[in-house]
């Protein structure tokens, strides 16, 4: 048995930060001028206290202990409850094999340079497993004793093999014979057969055997690697009447192991999976052929190094240490499990026909002035429009490039994809338009962590097609969503943008939060041709004068836009931020923000995940509130305000970048001010404010490093923002019906 690892709290008491040096003051509107050199022109004049930040992984896990946390909230209903335990075991995987894996490099590097938050790469790591240790203790825990007991009162019962009845075991028996035994190959572990590579997080099952006619012999054993065909749910006689009864595939493995190894006698078996180092290693410069590169290194996943071992409680030390020392895993790297392996395979209970245990039904309402394809150009001449996703439909998305890909006054399509589903729409307009003689621009990111394979076949179908597929940037991941329309109106030519927060996919877009702004104005079309120009030819300094795009001037204009909010609070003038995004990372931006706090500017984070900024410190950062919120959707729209930029309205922001160094200097980003004073209206008296005002599923950062619930005065009503927007956007589709 494991011994148990107590919870280690992370983070040490904040210190002040001192001042950091003043920007220029930028121009009037939001126009940026590019300097010749691409640098941060900002910096501290002095090295803030270590203690100022958080640790960006254990604010991770922070984040992924309030994904829990909604797994163990008896008010969410009991089958998204499962959902939510599952999407935690799914995020501890990604984490795993990118960032632990890259701490485990620099350790093995002889890296020892401490982060900002002061911890070397060695100490990130002991304190990393601790509160992992703690995290999966309380998973299983959550697991045995709340879920699955509630799940079995609701008529979903699962079963291990020692509690299957007589008829269960023979209706398991014989599934074992006609759909496992097949296909599943026996690996013994001697002298004469070299130790399996086993794939990432792929299920195996580790057989310790013994020969009754030769006691002497030491115990024996093999491997059963189970391949990904398999369901890992398999449904106990699922044309019977009853409860509904399921039982693990590694049980039936573990019962029946016998059976592939006549002879011998199982003294033991238990299920275990490994998980690997799956980052992706590519020098930009080095790799003629792009796509043939990532083609090979994605062949290269299954060969990298293990980071993890998950392995069910009570195999035998021999078993365990000959597992370790194969993978070359210390032992602190190990996670002996009291429960099944891998919680992400309880995802499947999602399809149980039990309606009375999900969310109530929503379908995103398409009510919006684009809802006729038709009009879809016409309107834009007239207006913006801004849609917010999951609640507003995602189809005038789709329809403003099938539009585009039918019209015959439409010469050029030019468009970003970084993620988009199995059977995208987007790229059946793309190639669509390409065969009925359109310019058509495809710029793909083939380096979308997890979907690089998929977006390799979309490049291949589109270059099939006669589209221009490009790869971006060298050195630069394509992350700005972005799609530009070139039509012809009369003599004239005019330009239709769509600028998002988030991905190009139909089916992400009803489970993220995200906004899509649609645009004729001239002033961004422009930008947004520029953008596309620099991604497809030769630009050294782009020049752009409304859209802030990294790596190029977003950087910059953040931290000259924070500063100007100092300014105008130094000098007795309003002064508001509310920053809403995925991350929040990068120090020059952090450093400016706590410039700003002792300036007095009142500040508002709105951020889902990691988190390094130390709140409400007295003499460093009092004047800031960061708050999360972990719901029914992901947040994942970013948006921004500043109430005194220099114009007659504040400044409001929206795009695909969040505060982090990757965002502002390795990706391509596009920021975009919403224009229109209505929409602007609408993101800080609705969106922002509604957020602001979540009560039920937010959370409060404290210095400290907790998340604790928002409080709520003695009588207050509960208030889910995303509630809201549910019945917002159900009202609106009735007014319409009724009109």
């Amino acid at each position: 048995m494991a011994t148990k690892r107590k919870t280690i709290r992370t983070q040490s008491k904040p210190a002040a930060v001192t001042s950091v040096k003043p920007v220029a003051t930028p121009p009037a509107d939001d126009r940026v001028i590019i300097p010749k050199k691409r640098a941060r022109t900002v910096t501290p004049t002095a090295k803030p206290a270590k203690s100022a930040y958080f640790n960006r992984e254990l604010s991770w896990l922070a984040f992924n202990r309030r994904v829990l946390e909604q797994a163990q909230n008896e008010k969410n209903p009991l089958l998204e409850r499962v959902k939510f335990l599952a999407i935690v075991c799914s995020n501890l995987d990604e984490f795993f094999e990118i960032r632990v894996a890259g701490i485990i490099q620099q350790v093995e590097s002889g890296v020892t340079e401490p982060s900002v938050d002061g911890l070397g790469p060695k100490e990130s790591l002991r304190r990393i497993h601790s509160v992992v240790a703690s995290l999966v203790e309380d998973q299983y825990e959550c697991w045995s004793t709340q879920l699955m007991p509630a799940l079995a009162e609701e008529g979903i019962v699962f079963k291990t093999a020692a509690e299957l009845t007589p008829a269960e075991l023979n209706w398991v028996t014989a599934y074992f014979h006609e759909q496992v035994f097949p296909v599943l190959t026996p690996l013994a572990l001697d002298q004469s057969h070299p130790f399996p590579q086993l794939g990432n997080k792929t299920l195996n099952v580790i057989v310790s055997l013994d020969n009754p006619v030769t006691p002497e012999i030491e115990q024996l054993a093999a491997i059963l690697p189970v391949p990904r065909i398999l369901p890992r749910l398999v449904p106990i006689d699922p044309a019977g009447s009853g409860p509904q009864r399921f039982v693990f595939l590694s049980e039936i493995i573990k019962l029946c192991a016998g059976e592939f190894f006549p002879g011998y006698s199982v003294t033991g078996a238990h299920a275990f999976r490994v998980t690997r180092n799956s980052d992706l290693y590519i020098d930009d410069e080095e790799a003629e052929n792009l796509l043939k590169k990532i083609e090979d290194e994605l062949r290269n996943l299954r060969r990298g190094a293990a980071v993890r071992l998950e392995i069910e409680e009570g195999v035998n030390d021999a078993i365990f240490t000959t597992l370790c020392d194969h993978l070359d895993l210390s032992h602190e790297y190990v996670f002996r499990l009291n429960g099944p392996i891998n919680l992400l395979r309880l995802m499947s209970l999602a399809d149980v026909e039990r309606p009375d245990l999900k969310y109530p039904p929503f379908t995103p309402v398409n009510v919006s002035p684009l809802r006729e394809p038709a009009k879809i150009f016409e309107t834009l001449r007239a207006q913006d429009v801004l849609l917010h996703h999951p609640y507003d439909s995602f189809q005038p998305v789709v329809d403003f490039v099938e539009q585009a890909a039918r019209d015959p006054q439409v010469f050029a399509i030019k468009q970003t994809l970084y993620r988009t589903s199995g059977d995208s729409p987007i790229v059946r307009a793309l190639i669509e338009a390409s065969k009925n003689g359109k310019q058509v621009t495809a710029l793909v990111e083939l380096k979308a962590r997890f979907d690089e394979a998929n977006n390799i076949q979309w490049a291949k179908q589109l270059e099939e097609a006669g589209v221009h597929v490009v790869y971006g940037l060298v050195g630069h991941k394509t992350h700005c969503k972005c799609s530009l329309v070139v039509r012809r109106e009369g003599k004239l030519l005019r330009r239709y943008a769509h600028l998002g927060t988030g991905n190009y996919n139909p089916k992400t877009a009803k489970l993220y939060t995200d906004l899509s702004y649609f645009t004729g104005r001239e002033e961004l079309t422009s930008d947004a041709a520029n953008l596309f120009n620099t991604l497809t030819g030769f630009s050294r300094e782009p020049v752009f004068e409304h859209l802030l795009v990294a790596p190029y001037n977003l950087h910059r204009r953040i931290q000259e836009l924070i500063q100007r909010e100092a300014d105008n609070a130094a000098a007795g003038r309003p002064a508001r931020i509310i920053a809403k995004m995925n991350s929040l990372v990068d120090k020059d931006t952090i450093d400016h923000l706590y410039a700003a706090s002792r300036a007095g500017v009142k500040i508002d984070i709105i951020v889902r995940g990691v988190c390094c900024l130390v709140p409400g410190v007295k003499g460093l950062s009092e004047n800031i509130r960061v708050r999360s919120i972990v719901s029914r959707y992901l947040e994942h729209a970013r948006a921004f305000y500043f109430e005194n930029s220099g114009g007659d309205e504040p400044l409001v922001l929206a795009g695909s970048a969040d505060w982090m160094p990757r965002n502002f200097f390795r990706r391509i980003e596009v920021v975009y001010p919403v224009r229109d004073p209505a929409l602007r209206k609408w993101i800080t008296d609705e969106m922002f404010a509604m957020e602001l005002q979540d009560n039920e599923n937010a959370r409060e950062l404290h210095a400290n490093g907790g998340y604790l619930p928002v409080p709520r005065a003695a009588g207050a009503p509960s208030f889910s923002a995303q509630s809201y927007f549910i019945a917002a956007a159900t009202e609106r589709a009735r007014a319409a019906a009724s009109a």
